[in-house]
C-alpha cells in the first residue's frame, strides 16, 4: 500500500548540539521521499498554524509543551516525541516530574527511545496512557557519532587542529549554578536579605531538598574546575586548554580565568563533536560528552574533587562511568600524561560494554534516523487520526497562538527573551546549511540535489 508522504516538522531548540543530527534526519527522510521543515523551535511552535497537518518530532513532553500539543492536535499535526534529556538523566521520581507532564504525553503517538534504559523509565511512568508505543530506536545525536557519519565533522577537525595545536577539551556542566541568566539557575536569589532562595528554572519538578543538595555539589564542582583550568595550564605547557561551556552557561567566569593564563580559550562554536575528534582528551565531570567521548574513543577523563554519590552514581551514573575517574588534581595530571603520550584508551571493559549496551541502540546496523522513519512510515501505513481542523477551528486557534506569542514575548524569565533565544540558536545562513546538506548526502552516498527553501530568517524547508 502507497504511504502517504506526511511532512515532517523537526524543531531545533539548542543549534550547537541538535542542529547536524536533526539536518542528517532531514536528509535521510528525503531519501524516502519525505520533506521537512527544520529550525528554531520557538518560530516552529510560534507559527505552527502556518502549516499543513504534519507530524511534528518533538524532544521534550514537558508541561511546557502541553498548550502548544493542545493546539498543533487541533489544527491537525500528529506528535512524535523523544527526550533529549533521557540518556543522561536524573532519578526517575525526579524526572517523571520535571520532564513528563501526564496531560501533554496524552497527545503524543509513538515514542522514540535512546535504549532500554529510557524504554524501561518511561514504562514504569504512572501516567503513561496503556496504548502508547514505546520505540527502542536510538537517536540522530547518537547517530552522529558513528564512524560512517562522524566524518562529516572531518573538514572541522583539521581546522580545529590546525587552530589550536594539540589541545586539552574541558567540558563544563554547571549550568544548574551559572546559567546563562539568574532564574535559569537551581535558585534564584531571595527577594529579602532574611528571604529563601527561590526555585529557579533548573530546579523545576525537584524536592527542595534534592535541588539544594544538587546546587551545593554544583556549585562545589564548578569552585574545582575554576581551580583546575589554571592548574591545567601550568602543568601541561605543551597543550593549550579549551573550555567549552554548557551551551546555556554563562562565559563570563571562564573568560576572565582565560584572561590570566597563558593557553586557555573559551569557545561554544559549533557543535561538540568535531571538537572531541580533534581533541587529545576530555576533562569532564558529569557531562554527556564523557558518553560521547567514549563512544568515539577518545580517552575521557571525569575530575571527581568532590564527590556525592547520591548525584555522581545517580544523576551522572552513565557519564562518570564511563571514563577514568579521577579524584585528585594528581591522579588526574598523571593519567592525562597517559592519555597525552597514546598510553590511554578509553575506559572499555566489559562492564563498561554492557553498561552502553544498555543505554543507547543503534550503534550498529541501521541508523537511529532510519529506525525512526520505519515507525513514522507504518504509522502512516496504519493511518493516522482523523483530526483535520475545520477553518474556524484553526482560526480560533491562529488567534490563541497570536495572544501566547505576544505574552510571551514579554513574561519576566521567558525563554523568548531576544537575547536568550540568540545565544540558543545564533541561525545559520543558506550557503552553510546548504554544505552541511551535501556533505550528509555524500556520507549517506545519495546523489540527488535536494531542494532548500528559506521560510524565515530561522526555518527552512528541505524537500527531495
Amino acid at each position: 500500500m502507497a504511504v502517504n508522504k506526511a511532512l515532517l516538522l523537526i524543531p531545533v531548540e539548542n543549534q550547537v548540539r541538535e542542529l547536524d543530527p536533526k539536518l542528517l534526519l532531514a536528509c535521510v527522510a528525503a531519501r524516502r521521499g519525505y520533506s521537512s521543515v527544520v529550525g528554531s523551535r520557538r518560530e516552529m511552535e510560534f507559527h505552527i498554524d502556518s502549516f499543513p497537518p504534519s507530524i511534528y518530532l518533538s524532544k521534550s513532553m514537558t508541561v511546557r509543551s502541553l498548550l502548544f500539543f493542545r493546539a498543533a492536535r487541533k489544527l491537525g499535526h500528529e506528535i512524535v516525541a523523544w527526550d533529549e534529556e533521557a540518556l543522561v538523566h536524573l532519578p526517575p521520581e525526579i524526572y517523571y516530574s520535571r520532564r513528563l507532564d501526564p496531560r501533554a504525553i496524552r497527545y503524543v503517538s509513538r515514542l522514540f527511545a535512546w535504549g532500554k534504559d529510557n524504554a524501561e523509565l518511561w514504562e514504569h511512568y504512572p501516567h503513561l496512557p496503556a496504548d502508547l508505543p514505546i520505540h527502542i530506536t536510538g537517536n540522530p545525536r547518537s547517530d552522529m557519532l558513528r564512524s560512517d557519519i562522524c566524518g562529516f565533522y572531518q573538514q572541522e577537525v583539521d581546522n580545529l587542529q590546525k587552530r589550536y595545536g594539540d589541545f586539552i577539551l574541558v567540558n563544563t556542566n554547571f549550568n544548574h549554578v551559572n546559567a546563562f541568566g539568574p532564574d535559569l539557575n537551581l535558585f534564584k536569589p531571595a527577594k529579602l536579605p532574611t528571604g529563601k532562595p527561590r526555585f529557579g528554572r533548573a530546579a523545576r519538578g525537584m524536592t527542595r531538598e534534592y535541588a539544594e543538595g544538587l546546587r551545593d555539589h554544583k556549585q562545589a564542582v564548578f569552585e574545582d574546575f575554576q581551580r583546575l583550568i589554571p592548574m591545567l595550564d601550568l602543568a601541561f605547557p605543551d597543550f593549550n586548554i579549551v573550555v567549552r561551556p554548557h551551551p546555556t552557561e554563562s562565559h563570563e567566569i571562564y573568560r576572565t580565568i582565560a584572561a590570566s593564563c597563558k593557553r586557555v580559550e573559551v569557545t561554544n562554536d559549533g557543535n561538540v563533536v568535531p571538537w572531541l575528534m580533534a581533541a587529545r582528551a576530555l576533562v569532564h565531570n558529569g557531562c554527556t560528552t564523557g558518553v560521547e567521548a567514549y563512544l568515539m574513543g577518545v580517552p575521557a577523563l571525569s575530575y571527581r574533587a568532590t564527590i556525592d554519590e547520591r548525584y555522581d552514581l545517580g544523576f551522572y551514573r552513565l557519564p562518570n562511568l564511563l571514563s577514568h575517574q579521577c579524584f585528585s588534581f594528581e591522579q588526574l595530571r598523571d593519567t592525562l600524561e597517559k592519555a597525552l603520550a597514546g598510553q590511554l584508551e578509553v575506559a572499555g571493559d566489559d562492564d563498561r560494554q554492557a553498561i552502553i549496551a544498555h543505554y543507547l541502540a543503534a550503534r550498529h546496523g541501521p541508523l537511529g534516523c532510519e529506525r525512526m522513519l520505519d515507525v513514522i512510515e507504518e504509522m502512516l501505513a496504519a493511518g493516522l487520526d482523523s483530526n483535520s481542523s475545520n477553518t474556524l477551528v484553526r482560526r480560533t486557534v491562529s488567534a490563541g497562538l497570536q495572544v501566547a506569542r505576544n505574552l510571551k514575548y514579554h513574561l519576566p524569565g521567558s525563554h523568548n527573551r531576544p537575547e536568550f533565544q540568540q545565544h540558543r540558536y545564533p541561525g545559520i545562513s543558506m550557503a552553510e546549511l546548504q554544505q552541511r546538506i551535501s556533505r550528509f548526502q555524500e556520507l549517506l552516498g545519495d546523489d540527488r540535489q535536494l531542494t532548500v527553501e528559506t521560510i524565515s530568517p530561522v526555518l527552512f524547508l528541505i524537500s527531495p
